[in-house]
């Protein structure tokens, strides 16, 4: 990995930024009635965002033909640097037609609020199925990934883009800290080495276990929940990251923690999404990256450990970040702690294991999570959100 004077790299060597200066913005504005529209769904927004911070560097905008060819079929951009996800803006026929390569494209949130421009230098169209099958190694439509794919637009706008500005997070301002930020973080703390943690489900004794093993042999943690759209059966960010504040408070040496959040959007990509997911913490300023079982895996599309074998197919130097390979943890009746197959002795009877999902199972059933899935605290608090009787009785 390449250090620098805030630490490691951002990947491809400049921590991109694409907000708007106050001239940019007022010049923006003032054609805001004159530009061509294009509305940004929940994902396509928070990809404008995490671009604009540089959370996606190399990537000054969304892919062209070139890249997007080459993300889709070999995990790489057309320069050849690794990249596992495309990212795409992409919109119906009807909506492309009369936009111009060469012009600017004014782009809308969710709401109908101007909050971007896209410099549209390419308009192309793609094969979806081939983007399922390459991507999310299936073409099944109950994907929630491949889902997405087939329900979009048939036409991707490429080129780069400008966030007007970046306002606070709506739920958690406190916790918005952005790859720069993060950076200075590190230097202030003077961590050289720092693990990320990806998650998008409130954490657990498993997960606990995991980040304090990885933190035995690194300066400092960046606990970085994703918070931007997810499946609608997860748990909802609010609740998480209330989880998350109880652990860092009681259950972790606070000075060697930092909590924020993660805005980009989950893709349910399985193993490409661990290298995603990798190479965003690296341009965060992260120098290594817990991977456990299933990482960003739905159902059973892919191989409990499929997530850890792709970090293989790179060479380490390529990728710029360490992974940390993790065994499924599991609570140990024998020993009365956690533990992983590399460590007990113990047998499947004696052997709880813990999951995101079952925790939700539990929850909807009414049931409350027991101290080997869940610390107390967490517990209640993931009860109470649910309304589970004997929690709230």
């Amino acid at each position: 990995m390449t250090l620098q004077k805030d630490g490691i790299a951002p990947h491809g060597g400049t921590l991109v930024d694409r907000q708007a200066t106050p001239d940019q913005k007022a010049q923006f504005l003032d054609k805001a009635d004159t530009l061509p529209r294009v509305s940004l769904d929940e994902r396509a927004f928070s990809d404008l965002v995490m671009i604009a911070i540089g959370g996606f560097s190399p990537l000054n905008g969304f892919m062209n033909k070139a890249d997007y060819d080459t993300v889709v079929t070999d995990m790489r951009l057309a320069n050849g640097l690794p990249w596992a996800i495309p990212v795409t803006l992409s919109v119906s026929e009807a909506i492309a037609a009369p936009l111009q390569e060469g012009s600017l494209v004014r782009l809308d949130d969710p709401s109908g609020r101007f909050v971007g421009v896209l410099e549209l230098e390419e308009k192309y169209t793609y094969d979806k199925t081939r983007e399922a099958v390459n991507v999310y190694r299936t073409d099944d439509e109950n994907h929630p990934g491949v889902r997405v794919v087939y329900d979009q637009g048939a036409v991707n706008l490429a080129g780069p883009v400008w966030l007007l500005q970046r306002d606070p997070h709506p739920l958690f301002p406190t916790y918005q800290i952005d790859p720069a930020a993060s950076r200075a973080m590190f230097r202030d703390r003077n961590w050289k080495t720092v693990v990320g943690f990806q998650t998008r489900n409130p954490i657990h004794r498993a997960h606990e276990y995991i980040q304090k093993c990885a933190l035995e042999t690194v300066d400092g943690l960046f606990l970085h929940p994703l918070v931007g759209a997810t499946k609608s059966d997860d748990i909802p960010a609010d609740v998480r990251m209330r989880c998350y504040e109880i652990m860092v408070e009681h259950y972790f040496p606070q000075d060697r923690v930092i909590l924020a959040i993660n805005p980009s959007a989950m893709r349910y990509a399985g193993p490409r999404e661990a290298i995603f997911h990798a190479l965003i913490r690296k341009n965060y300023g992260c120098t290594h990256f817990i991977v456990g079982r299933d990482h960003a895996g739905v159902g059973d599309y892919y191989g409990t450990y499929d997530a850890q074998y792709i970090f293989d197919e790179f060479e380490p130097t390529e990728l710029g970040i360490v992974p940390m390979k993790f065994e499924h943890a599991f609570y140990c009746t024998r020993t009365g702690g956690m533990a992983t197959s590399k460590t007990s002795p113990s047998t499947k009877d004696e052997r709880i294991h813990l999951s995101g999902t079952k925790v939700r199972e539990m929850l909807r059933r009414g049931e409350l999570p027991p101290p080997e899935f869940s610390r107390p605290e967490v517990a209640a608090e993931l009860a109470k959100a649910m309304r589970v009787p004997e929690a709230i009785g």
